[in-house]
């Protein structure tokens, strides 16, 4: 396939980001990644590896960035060798981190002091989504930037959503956040109950997954949880820093949140037992320990 004309330069290539760059390189697109430890860009076949993220923002017009958390991010941008060393009038900064949306509008403004833009685009689909380049994409933002921004958003999502203004997409990702863990305090919550009433458990998901009880978590994490398979899509630690920002965002908007709360203190616990890189799923032991009884095989 030949390659597009824009490079695209890619920071963070981590459980998620790793996907999403191969699938840059699988559309044709000339991709250039940065990562801190330097063998996991080194992995990404097709990509061009750089030393700092300023040869990112130097070499490519548009730099997407995937890591974990608020000073991740702000280090990639503000840090020695950041990309506010390399960026210039017609370069574009896409977010896909998970962070806060008050911190976001901060970061776009300094970009902005360099003439760049930013959108924040947040995705959600874990890493089975990531590597099938079937991610969901909220982005807020520009919309002229995002119709920039969309022939390399379609090589990994599926689903690309403008949602409003610099910020809005980390808020909407919070929504989506609140919604996927109280989602898996059920899933948690019904598996119990359905083996502790003696139930074959992949039966009743096959009886409620296509009904109304259906879901994403219910499907993708119903089964591993059967197996007790705790292979991160997206590990209990990443799922806690997203709490803390639903919690934050929730106590700046006076909103009550009791459900989230609760998942975010039985996430708490499962972190003091060492449990924070098995996936989000392991929600369930931390109710097992509770009742004394173990969901799926032994």
């Amino acid at each position: 396939m030949a390659l597009m004309s824009t490079p695209v330069g890619f920071a963070g290539i981590g459980i998620m980001g790793s996907g999403m760059a191969a699938n840059l390189v699988s559309a044709g697109h000339e991709v250039i990644v940065w990562n801190r430890t330097r063998p996991k860009a080194e992995a990404v076949d097709g990509a061009r590896v750089v030393d700092t993220p300023a040869d990112l923002a130097r070499e490519a017009p548009v730099v997407m960035i995937c890591v974990s958390d608020t000073p991740d991010v702000r280090e990639v941008l503000e840090g020695d060798g950041g990309l506010l060393e390399g960026l210039g009038e017609k370069s574009l900064v896409i977010d896909h981190s998970t962070i806060s949306p008050s911190a976001t509008v901060e970061l776009a403004a300094r970009a902005a002091e360099k003439g760049a833009a930013w959108l924040d685009a947040p995705v959600s689909g874990g890493s089975e989504g990531a590597q099938r380049g079937t991610l969901s994409i909220m982005v807020g933002g520009a919309e002229a930037d995002l119709e920039r921004a969309r022939p390399f958003l379609e090589a990994v999502g599926m689903s690309i959503t403008h949602v409003g203004p610099v910020g809005a997409g980390q808020t909407a990702k919070i929504v989506n956040q609140i919604l996927v863990v109280v989602n898996q305090l059920a899933v948690s919550e019904a598996l119990l109950l359905a083996e502790a009433a003696g139930l074959d458990l992949e039966d009743t998901l096959a009886a409620v997954s296509g009904g109304a009880a259906g879901s994403w978590m219910l499907s993708n994490r119903g089964p591993q949880m059967i197996r007790r398979d705790w292979r991160p899509g997206f590990t209990i630690d990443l799922q806690q820093k997203d709490l803390r920002l639903a919690l934050e965002a929730a106590d700046e908007l006076a909103v009550p949140i009791p459900g989230t709360a609760l998942v975010f203190q039985l996430y708490r616990a499962l972190q003091r037992r060492g449990l924070g890189g098995e996936g989000n799923h392991a929600l369930v032991k931390a109710l097992e320990e509770m009742s004394g009884i173990q969901v799926g095989e032994a």
